[in-house]
């Protein structure tokens, strides 16, 4: 997420009240997470766990928890809460505004593009030629969307992150200031949901064709030309490679990386970052070959067990 204007170092920590390490005339340019910061941007550290991947990250800024030597290229913001002060900025600096109209005077409508009766399409959202969204889909704001796209109907797109901060009595939600790109040729299913990202995007790629009730979470990356069948959920965080093919009610964990051409087959659930060019199944996922081996095995196991049972019988 890129600031509105520039903010210069000093200011900044001036006007979040926090103490401050490093260059005051530096130019703070925008803000993003760890795993999408840009040099000239600030994100925000909380928990010793991380400290040593935002202290080495590309963001200039980092707001932190606990006074430390500032490393070399990186300015630092001290306060307690960091957390806070991150959201802070988002809230003060989101372009964002809920559309009055159900298709917003801001949207830009490419030539031969046909939205529905009953649609929603909110503030700043672009899109492109040739594209079909039906009765009921909900597009929110700065969404993007290519030529020849189709959104079947109660599909919404670019709806909040599920990400939230565990307070001692409560959780506290984090603000979604990021947005959804979807690019040309891409068909998404009826009933899908697809959260716009937390500072930067959540993108699905040219080509890919989605089944119906699939989950996308915030800040994952679909690739070119991916199929997804139906029931599918996919964490935040999570990047495909072009290729890929996901099988119905596959489950993908947070925060991992499914490799050019893989297949994961239905009903598996993905725990770890898998290699393309593979096909796998089960939970945790695992190669297809291992697995159904594996199946085979232990069916075969309880078949023994029940021999010996049975001859056990027999014997007394």
């Amino acid at each position: 997420m890129k600031f509105k204007k520039a903010i210069l170092l000093k200011d900044l920590a001036n006007h979040l009240q926090c103490e401050f390490d490093g260059d005051p005339g530096l130019e703070v340019t925008g803000l993003n997470e760890i795993h999408v910061v840009q040099p000239g941007e600030i994100t925000f550290v909380d928990h010793p766990k991380y400290y040593s991947k935002a202290l080495s990250c590309p963001a200039s800024v980092v707001i932190i928890n606990q006074r430390i030597e500032r490393p070399g290229g990186k300015h630092l913001l001290f306060c307690d809460d960091p957390f806070s002060k991150f959201k802070q900025l988002i809230e003060e600096n989101s372009f964002f505004m809920p559309a009055i109209h159900p298709v917003s005077d801001s949207a830009q409508i490419g030539t031969n593009s046909l939205i529905m009766p009953g649609a929603f399409v909110g503030e700043h959202v672009k899109i492109g030629n040739n594209c079909i969204i039906h009765p009921n889909v909900s597009i929110y704001q700065g969404t993007e969307i290519g030529d020849n796209v189709t959104i079947h109907s109660n599909t919404t797109i670019g709806s909040d992150a599920f990400y939230v901060k565990r307070r001692p009595d409560f959780y506290e939600k984090f603000p979604s200031c990021g947005r959804v790109v979807i690019e040309n040729d891409v068909e998404i299913g009826a009933g899908c949901t697809i959260d716009r990202g937390v500072t930067s995007d959540t993108v699905i790629g040219a080509g890919t064709k989605i089944d119906n009730q699939v989950h996308v979470g915030h800040d994952t990356i679909i690739g070119k030309h991916c199929i997804i069948a139906a029931q599918v959920g996919i964490s935040g965080v999570v990047r495909i490679e072009d290729y890929v093919k996901i099988w119905g009610q596959v489950g993908i964990d947070r925060d991992l990386t499914i490799g050019r051409e893989a297949v994961i087959l239905a009903k598996s659930g993905v725990s770890k970052s898998l290699e393309g060019g593979k096909t796998y199944f089960g939970s945790p996922a695992t190669e297809s070959k291992e697995s159904m081996k594996n199946h085979f095995l232990t069916r075969r196991l309880q078949e023994i067990l029940d021999r010996l049972d049975k001859l056990e019988d027999n014997q007394s």
